[in-house]
């Protein structure tokens, strides 16, 4: 004897036997679920029947769209991102008067039916036929679950959506063969709970949850009657019985819901009159959905954070699976981002810069020994309005940045310690005029030189004259001196001390090989040279950045957890080598250009820098626990920061320990409260020793005009790399600014490209 399923249905191997007979018999009663007479598609029952045989025997079932989750170290939530915002409940944790509206609304005979409904579905054939449209549906709620499978295995594609809702006969066959497959597999219970979690309800909420919290912001167990039935009622049209935009229509629709379920049983007469006299009661929780709501301006590290899932390889071999993941969602990110430090680099970056000043500021700070990015943030808040930007002004372009700012005299201590490396004393000294001309030739790598004659260099003031030593050039940050430096040690090995440090061109591409780099004339990010600087922090090891400490992922009533990138920690230099780079850098604090950066009794060391025409400014510093760097500048390359007012203060010129070293120290004094002032291991640099008044160099060569050491032919001037044909007017804007470099042919070209635009302390 057949076996009968509860509730009355019969078993799936006799639905499909009396629905294809039934088929046959009707010349395809499949028309009548959502479509005309079947005559005029030209699809006989047999063609039917043999495309019902034809499918695959099972259901893929992807895992539900959900929302991510994406915390800061302490466990505090940065934002929410969703391709789609749903939370997978359980069916006890929805309100049985939920699970009654759907049934009574959607398919009253739920609990009675298999897979297929089939007085329903003669009911619709014959009301069709008579209206000579589609007037009514049949599709079960099994049915209509796996309608909606189809939907959530198109995600975003409109392509796939379109032809996983297409009104076709071929569509309502598929639909039918694995509804008899899920009915046997799932069950009632599980089906309903499916259905509730996948189904969307409108305004931007998928899920029986979202969807509570949307409307009523509570969760889907506490709905009340009226509740349940005003959600129930949307489910058939979202946008027709939009309750937010549409109250009449709505409350109409929840109390033809109200009554079904008083003929059905589930409620009283009395019961459905009173709920049906009830107000709507919606408390609307407003879609908040990705990086635009993000807390304490994190927008743009939670931007890096989905940049970083979505590029690294650890996620997925391919951009498409890394994607497929991201979309799915359901994951909480736990990141490295310091509440603490963030919220003091926002608070710093605001007291300091106006979103709507003429220029902006970027400032990240990253923990030395472990490369974990402890705060990223801007003064053009994340959005898209006026004085608002996506584009991520702190790092590279291939992760949402744009082609990076020059340097300016923070590039000099990786020349400092390429040269302490290759075995150049600190003590060494330089004749280190106030003006000179680049000495010629100089080595570059794989056997090359660099072969130029008559191109200038000039000190930011003339008093700056010769000789000097490395402590001392480093302190007032001596371009003359820097230039004879790395004329001696060679291009090469500066540019592979830089790649240890974990230092590359914004825009992806190579550093040029030219001794102009000594000078800081390479694009490059905030978190590249705050990523640098730690390196010096932790005595030589150079650790990559990171974002992500873990990922949990939630799939149906489980959760896993996801492998995710790692720093790669790696020696860069000795500890000797890094502890004298820290000896000099302290000087910059103490008595150098950057003593408005200092920390007071806690130990610190730093860099400033300002490019030529004054484009950008910068301070790069760090103590032995954190690294931070600041970057000021118009991203468009435009504005010179000369007679310009920065957060309502005036400046005539800005210099990096005037602008950027305040907000440095602002930011990592809070950023550092409560944390050990631990102290750098120093060593012992004589001090300079010969130095005549003038050292032999007077003024006489000088120029009065500040400047002709990259002049029109320089790195910044007219020609040059952020001039009127590098980034000036006919520059490029944030997202594609490389200057007058790339074009460049020969030494003589890639040097006016950049000539000396980031000589200024």
């Amino acid at each position: 004897m057949a076996k009968k399923r509860s509730g009355g249905g019969l078993t799936p191997t006799q639905q499909a036997a009396k629905f294809l007979g039934v088929s046959v018999l009707a010349g395809a009663v499949l028309a009548g679920l959502a479509l005309p007479a079947v005559g005029a598609l030209g699809l006989a029952a047999k063609g039917s029947v043999e495309s019902f045989d034809e499918l695959p025997a099972n259901m893929k079932t992807p895992p539900l769209s959900q929302r991510t989750t994406i915390l800061d170290s302490e466990g505090g939530t940065i934002a929410t991102v969703y391709s789609r915002d749903r939370t997978v409940v359980s069916l006890k944790n929805i309100s049985p008067y939920m699970q009654k509206a759907i049934v009574a609304i959607e398919d009253s005979r739920f609990y009675e039916h298999g897979a297929v409904d089939l007085k329903g579905v003669l009911r619709a054939v014959n009301k069709n036929a008579r209206s000579g449209g589609v007037s009514e549906g049949a599709s079960t709620l099994t049915q209509q679950y796996v309608k909606n499978v189809f939907v959530e295995e198109a995600g975003d594609d409109p392509t796939k959506v379109a032809q996983a809702t297409q009104q076709t006969i071929g569509r309502k066959i598929r639909e039918l063969k694995y509804a008899i497959q899920v009915e046997e597999e799932l069950g009632k219970k599980k089906i309903l709970e499916n259905y509730l979690n996948i189904t969307f309800f409108g305004q931007q909420a998928y899920g029986v949850e979202a969807a509570s919290q949307r409307y009523f912001s509570k969760h889907a167990k506490d709905l009340s009657l009226p509740e349940s039935a005003l959600l129930a009622g949307i489910v058939q049209s979202p946008s027709r019985y939009d309750p937010v935009n549409d109250e009449a229509e709505a409350t109409k629709r929840r109390n033809t819901v109200l009554a079904r379920m008083a003929q059905t049983g589930d409620i009283s007469k009395k019961e459905a009159a009173e709920a049906q006299k009830a107000p709507l009661g919606l408390k609307v929780s407003t879609p908040k959905n990705g990086c635009i709501t993000a807390v304490d301006g994190a927008g743009f590290f939670c931007d890096y954070v989905r940049e970083v899932f979505l590029s690294d390889p650890v996620f997925g071999k391919t951009k498409e699976a890394r994607a497929k993941i991201w979309n799915q969602g359901g994951l909480t990110i736990r990141t490295t981002l310091d509440p603490k430090a963030q919220a003091s680099a926002q608070a710093s970056i605001k007291d300091h810069v106006n979103k709507s000043d003429d220029v902006a500021t970027a400032a990240t700070i990253v923990e030395p020994g472990t490369g974990k990015i402890l705060a990223m943030g801007q003064s053009r808040p994340y959005g898209f309005g006026k004085d608002e930007t996506q584009i991520n002004l702190s790092v590279d372009a291939a992760m949402g940045g744009g082609a990076g700012y020059q340097p300016g005299s923070t590039f000099k201590p990786i020349v400092a310690a390429a040269a302490l490396e290759d075995g150049t004393p600190a003590t060494k000294q330089y004749s280190s005029p106030y003006e000179m001309d680049y000495p010629s030739p100089v080595a570059a790598c794989d056997g090359k030189t660099w072969n130029e004659k008559n191109v200038p260099v000039e000190n930011e003031n003339e008093t700056e004259v010769g000789p000097y030593g490395m402590k001392e050039a480093t302190a007032k940050s001596v371009n003359t001196y820097y230039v004879q430096l790395i004329s001696d040690l060679g291009i090469c090995p500066v540019t592979k001390m830089a790649s240890k440090m974990g230092v590359g061109r914004a825009d992806g591409g190579k550093i040029q090989q030219a001794p102009s780099i000594a000078l800081g004339t390479q694009e490059v990010s905030p978190l590249t040279m705050a990523n640098a600087y730690a390196t010096f922090a932790s005595r030589g090891m150079h650790c990559t950045p990171v974002a992500i400490e873990s990922i949990s992922q939630r799939v149906g009533q489980q959760n896993k957890s996801l492998e995710v990138p790692k720093s790669t920690c790696s020696r860069a230099m000795s500890e000797t080598t890094a502890d004298t780079v820290n000896t000099l850098l302290r000087g910059v604090v103490e008595d150098g250009t950057g003593t408005e950066a200092g920390l007071g009794s806690r130990p610190s060391a730093g860099k400033t820098g300002t490019t030529d025409f004054r484009y950008a400014a910068w301070f790069v510093g760090y103590t032995p626990n954190a690294a931070g760097a600041v970057w000021v500048g118009d991203p468009a390359h435009k504005r010179q920061m000369v007679d310009i007012t920065i957060g309502g203060v005036p400046y005539d010129k800005v210099f990096g320990g005037e602008v950027p070293g305040p907000i440095w120290r602002d930011m990592m004094t809070g950023a550092l409260e409560g944390k050990p002032a631990d102290d750098f291991t120093y060593v012992d640099i004589p001090e300079d020793k010969g130095k005549g008044d003038d050292g032999g160099n007077g003024d006489d060569d000088g120029s009065d005009d500040g400047d002709n050491g990259s002049g029109d032919n320089g790195g910044n001037g007219d020609d040059g790399g952020s001039g009127d044909d590098g980034s000036g007017d006919d520059g490029s804007d944030d997202d594609n600014f490389i200057g007058e470099l790339n074009n460049g042919g020969n030494w003589g070209d890639i040097f006016q490209g950049q000539g000396n635009g980031g000589g200024r302390g």
